[in-house]
């Protein structure tokens, strides 16, 4: 197992790789703003909770001595799978706005969505980047 495979290191990359799905998705729709007859679009929310329930009994410690608080010991790696939500599926959202040439993009409502995006991706990195220094620091490694 290297450090990159860890399942919340996983779940963190797994959510990077929507966040930038959902920025090309958007990035579109702004593309697409006045094209007549488009529809705007979204990517699926990424449902994390499941993938933390579907990856618990990795999650959970395992005591090795008999001082340690009592944990059920469980293998590694078992009812996780890596790349089960890697991708995004593209919806279409209903119909804010549409203008009579048939196009549903709102630039407002895509800026807040874009910027949402970017705050959601900068806190993930955040988190990545601490997980790792903690993984460096348990190792020994300043």
């Amino acid at each position: 197992m290297t450090i990159g495979s860890l399942p919340i290191i996983e779940m963190m990359k797994q959510r990077m790789q929507w966040l930038t799905q959902r920025q090309q998705v958007l990035a579109q729709n702004v593309a697409n703003a006045d094209t007549p007859g488009y529809t705007a679009r979204d990517l699926k929310q990424l449902d994390f909770g499941a993938m933390v329930k579907r990856s618990g009994p990795v999650l959970a410690p395992v005591a090795t001595q008999a001082l340690h608080i009592g944990s059920p010991a469980t293998g590694s790696g078992a009812g996780f799978r890596p790349g089960q939500a890697t991708g995004g599926q593209i919806v279409k959202r209903p119909d804010f706005e549409t203008t009579p040439g048939g196009n549903s993009v709102v630039l407002e409502e895509q800026m807040i969505k874009v910027a949402e995006t970017q705050m959601d991706y900068q806190a993930v990195t955040g988190l990545y980047s601490k997980s790792l220094g903690l993984i460096r620091i348990a190792l020994g490694r300043p």
